[in-house]
């Protein structure tokens, strides 16, 4: 355990993840979500075979042990992705980042409901609080639909986002049930597989003929991604998931910086002071996370027969 190295990587893939999603928007205006999740999922899938060889876990990597598991997720997870870049073409990359952030909070309540987990009311009252601070983050934008200035498609775009982050609430219920059965490697690989596969579906919809700078980012954004998966997996190699994940939020400071100097894009008020209570939120819920985590180890340990 190296928890300055996890940390490290942690940042470099939040860094990343940004990134990606900065190149997916610049053609979002002309390239429709589907095609880009196609782009972003199968140019990432030679970079984590790539990885997966160097580590020597190509042939043993990708072991399928619940291919169903990986079916949901996969539908899930690529359903998430296409509504969050549907965000992205219509509202600033810092808003879609601020509401992004009820994944976390979501993934509680559902991990709850579905996976049959404890929820005490700390944790209730913090889910709470993230919910108020997404909804402080929308309400500049709902009011498109009692008739004020702002437009219907900015309100539009963040209920898109909204429903991007419940999908990917359940893509993370779905990786905690196969956590128990699956290697992390066939769970990152067969993700992008799946979801190259199920973005083909939308061909239907309207693919288009992508610019050549419109197509060298979205394969930039392919590979970003794939890089972005390998470092998040690798910070989870070195630190316990209760010391990098707050680090999650070091996005925001990245979607900021990105949105005003490549987009223009000014933050407002409501924004800031809704991303704020919902990262202490966030981060609260992972602290209580992790102390329950070392409960449980003691008392594992006391129960444990000494001889």
């Amino acid at each position: 355990m190296n928890p300055l190295k996890g940390i490290g990587f942690k940042l470099a893939s939040v860094m990343t993840f940004i990134t990606m999603a900065s190149l997916i928007k610049a053609t979002a205006d002309h390239v429709p979500p589907g095609e880009a999740v196609f782009f972003r999922s199968f140019f990432a899938i030679p970079v984590i075979i790539g990885w997966l060889w160097v580590r020597g876990d190509l042939r043993t990597g990708l072991k399928v042990t619940s291919p169903m598991g990986h079916f949901w997720r996969g539908f899930v997870g690529t359903t998430a992705m296409g509504l969050m870049f549907a965000g992205l073409g219509l509202l600033p990359l810092p808003e879609v980042t601020a509401i992004g952030y009820a994944a976390p909070i979501l993934t509680v309540v559902f991990a709850a409901m579905f996976l049959n987990e404890t929820v005490g009311v700390f944790r209730l009252s913090a889910v709470g609080l993230g919910l108020v601070g997404v909804l402080i983050v929308l309400s500049p934008r709902l009011t498109a639909f009692s008739g004020e200035t702002v437009e219907t498609t900015q309100a539009l775009g963040a209920l898109v986002v909204l429903a991007g982050a419940g999908c990917a609430a359940l893509a993370q219920v779905y990786v905690r049930k196969l956590v128990q059965t699956e290697q992390t490697s066939a769970i990152v690989f067969f993700f992008s597989l799946s979801a190259t596969i199920f973005s083909l579906m939308t061909l239907p919809f309207g693919w288009v003929v992508p610019a050549p700078w419109e197509a060298l980012l979205l394969i930039l954004a392919g590979l970003v991604g794939g890089l972005g998966q390998i470092l998040l997996t690798s910070a989870y190699r070195y630190a316990d998931a209760s010391v990098v994940a707050p680090f999650d939020y070091a996005s925001m400071l990245f979607a900021l910086v990105i949105g005003y100097v490549v987009f223009q894009e000014v933050p407002t008020g409501p924004m800031l002071t809704g991303a704020g209570i919902v990262i202490f939120a966030g981060v609260t819920i992972i602290l209580r996370e992790h102390r329950l985590g070392l409960k449980r180890d003691r008392d594992r340990k006391n129960m444990t027969p000494q001889g």
